[in-house]
């Protein structure tokens, strides 16, 4: 039993180094990030909501969001690898699920929007990104590897290999996002990755958000109305002009 805790906690802690550079040792993982702080104070509420101690699984939630900033209730099931960067101001809720290899940065809210008991919050896929002050509402499944923008506000489901961004969230790209996901049997400090990590959820084509093209084509046909707008301006006062002459005639 402990060596598998052991095992969990290194895990999570080479996790770290392949999505944070500023990682540089163990050590300073394990002392100095905020987000594993708060992983391993869950998993103990966890353990100990599941086994019905759910009054002290609560207080010890409340104990690990006054060091950390980061808000998980224990009743939240989240899977291995799990990596909260910066993390200040992270609200996850009590029916949340999250899956294996699972980034969200500073600000993001798995939040529920009714009052029922049962799933109330997000059910979220493997290899899931969410970036910088994403509010996910709501009983929605995010699909693995989709990728949650920065500020973006989701309260649809969101399929697999997919990127969404704005208020409301749509999906910005048809191009699968990279996956991050390292091999997890060799993790080691520093180890490279086949496919760039993708961070803060960031489209891979920044020029793939429909709504954006769709503004840039009107800016064009505005443009071109305007220039034929013009051109037939030029060409009435040019006949305005000829009737005026045959008129002095």
């Amino acid at each position: 039993m402990f060596k598998k805790i052991v095992n969990d906690v290194l895990k999570d802690i080479d996790s770290v180094f392949a999505r944070d550079p500023a990682a540089r040792s163990r050590l300073e993982v394990f002392l100095c990030y905020p987000g594993l702080h708060a992983l391993l104070f869950h998993r103990l509420s966890h353990w100990l909501w599941k086994k019905g101690f759910k009054f002290i699984a609560r207080f010890l939630s409340y104990i690990s969001r006054f060091i950390t900033g980061i808000e998980i209730h224990p009743g939240a099931k989240i899977g291995e690898r799990f990596f909260i960067d910066h993390g200040m101001g992270v609200v996850i809720g009590e029916t949340a699920t999250i899956g294996n290899d699972v980034t969200i940065y500073h600000d993001v809210t798995l939040g529920g929007t009714s009052l029922d008991k049962g799933i109330r919050h997000p059910q979220l896929g493997n290899n899931v990104i969410i970036g910088a002050g994403a509010q996910l509402l709501g009983p929605i499944h995010v699909g693995d590897n989709a990728r949650i923008g920065s500020n973006a506000v989701v309260v649809k489901d969101v399929e697999s290999n997919s990127t969404v961004v704005g208020i409301p969230a749509r999906p910005v790209s048809d191009n699968p996002p990279e996956k991050h996901q390292e091999n997890h049997q060799e993790a080691t400090v520093g180890k490279s990755q086949d496919k760039p990590f993708n961070a803060y959820g960031a489209a891979q084509d920044q020029d793939a958000d429909p709504l954006l093209i769709m503004l840039e084509q009107l800016q064009k046909d505005v443009e071109q109305l305007k220039g034929r707008v013009s051109e037939l301006e030029s060409e009435n006062d040019a006949l305005a002009g000829s009737a005026k002459k045959w008129e002095a005639k």
